[in-house]
This record gives C-alpha cells, structure tokens and sequence, in this order.
C-alpha cells in the first residue's frame, strides 16, 4: 500500500490530474469532452514532467560531479573485456538525458584511448537508460516495466559494445581522433560541497531550458493521440494485429530528435490508445539513441562503416527488445 502510494500520488501525481480537472470544471470546461480532456492532459503531464525533470536533474547532477571525464576515464581502465563495456554502460547511467550531449562525453572518452567497445557502450546507455528515465518510467508504466526497460536497455549497451570491440574497427575512427588518443590524465580540482551544489543547480537551469521545449511538443502530440485519434486506429497499426509494429515504430523514431522527457508523454498516450508495450518501448529507444541530430555529430568522428554498424546493432537490439517486450507485457502489466 505504501509503494502504491508513493508510485500513484507521489512519482504519477494523480492528485494532481484529479485537482486540475475539478479546476477545468469549475471554469466550464468538460474533463470528459474532447477538448477539456486534452487540456486536462497538456497541463498535467507538462508539470508532472517538469517537477520530476528538475528535482531528479538536480539530483543525478550531484551525483555526476563525482563524475568528471577525468574520473570516470581511470574507473574505466582499472576493468577489461565485458567488465569494462559493463562499468561504461553503467557510467552512462549518470550522464545528461539526450544523445546529443553525450557525443562531447565520448568523443574525450574515445580521444583519451579508452577501449572503443567501452566507449561505444556509453554511448548506448547515455541517452537510453538513465536514473531519470528510471523514475519517470515507475510513475507512468509501473515498477516492472521501468526495470525490466533500464535492465534491457543495459544488455543492449553491453552487448553492442562488446560486439563492436570484437570487429576491431579501431581503423574506423577519423584520423583526428586516432592521432589523439594519448590517454593522458587530466587532473580536474576537487568540488566542495557548494560547487555541487551549484554545478546540479546550473544543470538544471541549462538542461531545462534545452529540454523544455519538447516537452511541450511531446505533450502536445500526445494530447492529441490521447483525446482525437480513434483507439481503433491506433490498435491497427500499432496493436497485436500487426506483426510489424515494433519494426515500424523502431524506424519512425530513428529520425525524429527528443529525450526520455519529450517521448515519454507519447508512449503513454499510445499505450492508452491500445498499443503494444514493445511498440511504444521500441519508439522510445529510437528517438533517444539515435536520434538524426546526433548521428550527424557522431559522423564527425567516425567513418561510414562504423556509423552504419553502430546503427545497426542499435536497431536489432531495439526490435528484438520491442518484441520481447510484446511477449511478457500480459506478465508485467
């Protein structure tokens, strides 16, 4: 009963949908209508979404400042083989939500002469799996699910590295990067516990400020598929009646560009509609890793082949998550 309430009223905020849906009707607007129901949920999820935004990026960045660069590369060498992608699948864990600011993180990482698979494996988890996509998951799919997508989200970070170090691509990487990776140690200065303090403050400001909008976008689309898209259609596409859901919902989101806190508010709606777990979990790994503005950034890095691989191997394991996921929903949920 006390996780029941903490994962409904604290982390979903129900209170807080029941509280702005008496306040819509107080104004004459119907919770119930097209309209109203769709207002009820923009305002809703928008601040539910920003309150655990910012109280869970002042947070995790707390944690991160014992984190830098410099820090984590020496973690990094002490392990070797599937330890070490496992260590920077990890480490990824506690770094910014959007792929796009995890590409700066590997390309010092990859410079400095780390192992490319370890490398690689940060790369994955950064954006896919992180202690706020954790959090944000349990208040809207359920413990469960919010586990087994974090602990999927790891084997897929695990195993792409693991599988890029065995082709030995090193060659693959642009001549400015191979030329630089002297590994050399950079000493940073110890943070007190005020610099903290205002490091996890400014990174909440600036990754605020980056975020917020699509959060707005997110909303609004899911708003939309909520209160306007027929359920049947939804169910058709994106149910149990096409196979191919999960491959088209894993390929609709390559494109697109958001983080956890953009796509979560679209899954939801979409889940509610009558699409499948798998389905909605597969959109959701797409856009966050491997995003179309982040692709072009890690371009500048690495050569064609390599890019296409790291696609790849993203991909399959994406889709075949979205279908593992399908199998074990009528279990999880």
């Amino acid at each position: 009963m006390i996780w029941s309430f903490i994962q409904d009223q604290v982390l979903g905020m129900k209170w807080l949908n029941a509280l702005i849906g008496s306040l819509l009707a107080s104004f004459g607007l119907n919770p119930g209508s097209r309209i109203g129901g769709s207002i009820q949920f923009f305002i809703y999820d928008v601040l539910k979404i920003t309150v655990l935004l910012c109280v869970l990026i002042f947070l995790i960045s707390y944690i991160q400042s014992y984190f830098p660069p410099e820090r984590s590369r020496r973690i990094l060498r002490q392990f070797h083989g599937i330890r070490a992608n496992c260590i920077g699948a990890l480490l990824g864990t506690v770094t910014p939500f959007c792929s796009c600011s995890s590409i700066p993180i590997f390309i010092g990482f990859t410079s400095a002469g780390l192992p490319l698979g370890v490398t690689f494996s940060f790369l994955i988890s950064s954006p896919m799996v992180d202690l706020g996509s954790l959090v944000l998951l349990m208040s809207i799919f359920g413990t469960r699910v919010a586990v087994a997508y974090v602990v999927l989200g790891l084997v897929i970070a695990v195993s792409g590295g693991t599988l890029i170090e065995h082709l030995n691509m090193e060659n693959d990487l642009e001549d400015f990067v191979r030329e630089s990776r002297s590994g050399a140690d950079i000493e940073s200065p110890e943070l007190t516990r005020n610099d903290r303090l205002v490091f996890a403050r400014d990174q909440v400001v600036s990754t605020f400020k980056r975020v917020f909008p699509y959060i707005l976008i997110g909303v609004g689309i899911g708003a939309v598929i909520h209160n306007w898209i027929p359920e049947s259609i939804v169910e058709r596409v994106l149910g149990s009646g096409n196979p191919f859901g999960v491959v088209l919902a894993a390929l609709i989101g390559i494109p697109m560009y958001a983080d956890i806190f953009g796509t979560i508010p679209i899954a939801e709606a979409l889940l509610a509609k009558g699409a499948l777990l798998g389905v909605v979990l597969s959109f959701m790994m797409a856009v966050t890793t491997l995003s179309l503005p982040s692709l072009i950034m890690l371009r500048q890095v690495v050569r064609p082949r390599l890019l296409g691989t790291f696609i790849t191997i993203c991909t399959l394991g994406i889709i075949i998550v979205g279908y593992f996921f399908n199998f074990i929903q009528p279990c999880i949920m």
